[in-house]
């Protein structure tokens, strides 16, 4: 009986040698998957615009309603005559809705019932295009409307044309991978300092894209811009 008690006593006390590896391994593991950089990786391009609508307004006055229609129809087929000259087609220009504003009708008119003119008319026209050369081309060139008694406005006062890029799924792959080999090589530094390694990536974030002009006065070039944030594991 004796002899067993020894035996029992002895495997227990292995038994506990044995846990308490496993546990203290369980525990340096633990702490050394815990041991991580978090990076952010940035990958900027600069792209052209795709696309570019110009919304025009047309306004005019006058007393006869007749006449008014009359101009207002006269100075819209003008208009599409000189950007079809331009080289535009017909399904990039867009005729829009007409008002007609009545000062005599206004209920609350003041001044406007002394204005020289009753009836202020407006028509929409929108180009919409791809070709943004030949776009900006005919806003330049749009200046010889005005020989012809055509003033022409934006609706945007703040951005006469808007430009926009529609090619961003072309680019998201080889722009998350910019940005993941750019957050690896920001890891490695600092691993380097902190005499590390860096190892696999513990999580990732790829964080969302932007499109901006690249300023104020160049908004037909795009910068295209996103910043993901990895953590990664660190090793001795």
């Amino acid at each position: 009986m004796e002899k067993i008690g020894w035996i029992q006593t002895i495997v227990i006390s292995c038994s506990i040698v044995v846990a308490g590896y496993f546990i203290g391994n369980t525990y340096l593991n633990g702490k050394a998957f815990e041991r991580s950089v978090q990076v952010k990786g940035l990958s900027e391009k600069q792209v052209n615009a795709d696309l570019a609508v110009w919304p025009i307004t047309i306004t005019i006055a006058g007393n006869d309603l007749n006449v008014l229609k009359s101009d207002l129809e006269n100075q819209n087929k003008e208009i599409k005559n000189f950007f079809l000259k331009e080289g535009f087609a017909e399904n990039e220009l867009i005729r829009g809705t007409t008002n007609i504003n009545d000062s005599k009708a206004e209920l609350y008119g003041g001044n406007n019932q002394n204005r020289e003119f009753r009836y202020i008319a407006s028509s929409d026209f929108t180009v919409r295009t791809g070709n943004i050369e030949k776009l900006q081309k005919a806003l330049t060139n749009s200046l010889e409307l005005i020989s012809k008694g055509i003033l022409i406005s934006s609706k945007n006062t703040w951005q006469p044309i808007q430009y926009s890029f529609s090619g961003l799924n072309k680019l998201k792959p080889a722009m998350i991978e910019e940005a993941t080999k750019n957050a690896r090589e920001v890891a490695e530094k600092f691993a380097l300092d902190s005499n590390s390694k860096v190892s696999k990536i513990k999580s990732a974030n790829q964080g969302q894209f932007s499109i901006n002009d690249l300023d104020p006065n160049t908004s037909h070039i795009k910068i295209v811009r996103v910043v993901s944030t990895i953590e990664y594991q660190l090793e001795d």
